[in-house]
């Protein structure tokens, strides 16, 4: 059984990803098994983009501080939604 993607790191994500997309370019899966596919590998994008959102948040949040050093400061209610 296939790990749960939610308990996925983005680079494990991203390399079944990579993994599923060149089994379909192949062309040599069943249709059942290719769509299968196709709908894990749609789930995995949308787990990238969520962890990639998160990441530029983290980032954005990073502030230099007067003495020199960085630190983070919470990050206000944008109202953007996820990606």
């Amino acid at each position: 059984m296939p790990e749960p993607i939610d308990a996925m790191s983005f680079e494990e994500a991203l390399s079944e990803l990579e993994r599923i997309v060149r089994g379909l370019e192949g062309g040599q899966m069943k249709l059942e098994d290719a769509i299968s596919a196709y709908e894990r590998g749609a789930a995995l994008r949308k787990h990238c983009d969520a962890k990639l959102g998160e990441a530029e948040m983290r980032v954005r949040a990073i502030v230099q501080n007067d003495d020199g050093s960085t630190g983070t400061e919470p990050l206000a209610d944008t109202g953007e939604t996820g990606r």
